[in-house]
């Protein structure tokens, strides 16, 4: 059997009472990482890694002694036992039996198919028991329809308490109060046949009939999905057994998951059984019901009814709204959002309820979809510090793009410290210029989802797969793989493909980094984003990217590329640097600094020292990696 992964093609055989189970596709559906090899999946997890052999040494070290073919014993059971600890770590198994036990469907099901079969399964439970037959619909692409609500942003750096009131399962919850089905479902003509109290109409203008005539379906399938998950989540609370709260916590995962997926699969319009008159009413009620809870929140929390201060809903997004009630104090936030939760959610038919999540202190809202803040649950002290849409948490940014932005939001919310912020994104810049960034905070990553040819546009990551495959085929990326890549110097004008190079290959050949690239393609508009509501739009673009650290670079020499072939080696003098004539010979110095010759002697003696200790240190961590300290390190990279 041939399944597909993304870009990816599977074979699978059947056998027998036996379920397969991919780690790799579990992973690949359910994190988003920068890259999916071994190695990097375990580091990221388990903080170890795999036994370095490169695949063309495996030969040679079976056929060579004992000590290689133990490095290469190693090397495989390395390989058997971290997948099975990653297994372990990250509970996939019990998180996936779980999922298959509540939505009936086979485990393996839950890796090669989508969400809806899930839904389907459970409508098909449901229909069975009330002796109906679901139908059979041509699948076709239909009309699109009107999504959820977004407030507008007030933007700015808020030093003060903003509460987050939010909706507690919302699309679920307005499908189980409004009895949104397939089955509820009436036509305009049907309607006026029957008493106004007998049906509903949304906001879009469909007609639902009422729960205490006729009990929708899907309203059935989420009342028993969210008071398993409640119980569930109870019951979580109240056990001890370490194995015991595990499964519980999968199980109540894979409740909200189920649920979650039920208004996506009547809204999926090339799917199994679409409803547009469904999915369109619930997102209607969704933003009528944001607005609604905008509204009284502003008109209740205001100095007219005897509150200190006029609150604000200062954002909205599909399920929550921020609230600024004025006051500094924490405590007092907190209260009031409690407050008007419950004051919100009486005006709401049940099982709709709004509930205080938390409170963000400081509060930095940059945009729709963006913003940063503490998150606060108790007074006491901050759970952590959370970030929505800013590149601490993407993964098509160099890793030093996400470093960056996460220490200077450390800096402006946690240390309260502008200028500190200011301070070390100056050296980060000038430390970018003049080379002194590893090369590991440069790398890009892409998914390599089409051949070069198949995309409308050169891509950087594609076209240097294509250029890959002419060095070395074998090792070369494959479809659905993701490319790393830094951006090497070119010539002036030239474009970002042509400039994308493998990490290793720069390494190996010394190969420049074009710096201002990362500097104006990857740092500057994050910075400006973040900076620009406390500095101002005018003041941030001169405070971080023009000034004393911006104007000294230093340029690396390559040893691969045109001029590479003709240039040569000179000698040069330890002590002035100047070039050494022929006929001094092998002399270390020039004429004019022979006299301080045995200083220079001593200090190139002390430079070499303090090497040999760097790379004994290095040595022995090999040997502790490699188990022993008294056999020779067998290294893949040693010449």
């Amino acid at each position: 059997m041939l399944l597909k992964f993304t870009m990816k093609e599977k074979q699978v055989i059947n056998i027998a009472g036996t379920v397969q189970f991919d780690l790799l596709h579990a992973l690949l559906r359910d994190y988003k990482l920068r890259s999916y090899t071994l190695n990097s999946v375990s580091y990221h997890f388990l903080k170890e890694q795999k036994e370095d052999v490169q695949h063309s040494i495996i030969t040679d070290l079976q056929n060579g002694n004992s000590q290689t073919r133990r490095r290469l014993a190693v090397y495989c059971m390395k390989d058997a036992i971290l997948p099975l600890r990653l297994l372990e770590k990250l509970m996939c198994i019990i998180n996936y039996m779980e999922m298959a036990r509540v939505t009936g469907v086979p485990l393996s099901y839950l890796l090669s198919r989508g969400q809806q079969i899930k839904v389907v399964s459970q409508l098909l439970r449901k229909t069975k028991l009330q002796d109906l037959i679901l139908p059979a619909q041509k699948i076709e692409a239909g009309d699109e329809y009107e999504g959820a609500t977004v407030i507008d942003p007030i933007k700015g750096y808020y030093k003060m308490p903003i509460a987050t009131l939010d909706f507690a399962s919302l699309y679920p919850s307005i499908m189980m109060a409004h009895n949104l089905c397939y089955t509820s479902l009436l036509t305009r003509e049907a309607a006026k046949e029957m008493g106004q109290d007998e049906y509903i109409i949304t906001p879009c203008g469909h007609y639902f009939v009422k729960s205490n005539l006729r009990k929708g379906l899907l309203p059935e399938i989420l009342e028993h999905l969210l008071s398993a998950r409640k119980k569930a989540k109870a019951d979580l609370k109240k056990e001890t057994d370490p194995f015991k709260k595990k499964v519980l916590d999968g199980r109540q995962l894979a409740l909200k998951i189920s649920a979650n997926s039920v208004y996506g699969f009547t809204g999926a319009q090339v799917g199994k059984l679409p409803c547009l008159e469904i999915s369109s009413s619930v997102t209607a009620f969704g933003r009528q019901m944001i607005e609604r809870t905008k509204q009284l929140v502003e008109d209740k929390y205001n100095i007219k009814n005897g509150f200190k201060y006029d609150s604000k809903v200062i954002y909205g997004d599909t399920d929550s709204v921020m609230v600024r009630f004025g006051t500094d104090s924490l405590e007092e936030s907190m209260s009031l959002g409690q407050e008007a939760a419950a004051y919100v959610s009486g005006h709401f038919v049940k099982p709709i309820k709004l509930e205080f999540e938390k409170v963000y202190f400081p509060y930095l809202l940059i945009s729709k979809k963006r913003y940063a803040g503490l998150y606060y649950t108790r007074t006491e002290t901050y759970d952590k510090m959370d970030c929505k849409g800013i590149e601490t948490v993407r993964r098509d940014n160099a890793p030093l793009v996400a470093k960056l932005i996460n220490t200077c939001l450390q800096k402006l919310l946690i240390d309260k410290d502008p200028d500190g912020a200011i301070l070390y994104t100056k050296q980060v810049i000038s430390d970018l210029l003049c080379n002194r960034i590893d090369i590991s905070e440069l790398v890009i990553t892409k998914e390599l989802t089409k051949t070069e040819d198949e995309y409308g546009a050169k891509q950087a990551h594609s076209v240097l797969a294509e250029k890959m495959k002419k060095r070395d085929a074998g090792s070369a990326p494959k479809l659905g793989d993701r490319v790393p890549y830094v951006i090497v110097a070119g010539v002036k004008g030239s474009k970002a493909y042509e400039k994308a190079e493998d990490p290793i290959y720069v390494l190996e050949n010394n190969i420049p980094i074009d710096t201002n690239h990362y500097l104006e393609h990857q740092l500057m508009n994050p910075l400006l984003r973040i900076f620009e509501p406390i500095l101002g739009e005018n003041k941030t673009q001169n405070a971080l990217f023009k000034g004393e650290h911006t104007r000294v670079k230093t340029v690396v020499t390559a040893k691969v590329g045109g001029l590479a072939k003709f240039t040569k080696k000179t000698a040069t003098c330890l002590g002035c640097k100047t070039v050494i004539p022929k006929e001094l010979g092998n002399s270390a110095v020039c004429k004019h600094c022979k006299p301080k010759e045995s200083a220079l002697f001593q200090k190139e003696i002390s430079s070499l020292a303090s090497l040999e200790e760097k790379f004994n240190k290095l040595w022995t961590q090999c040997q502790r990696c490699q188990g022993s300290f008294h056999e020779d390190v067998l290294c893949t990279r040693e010449k």
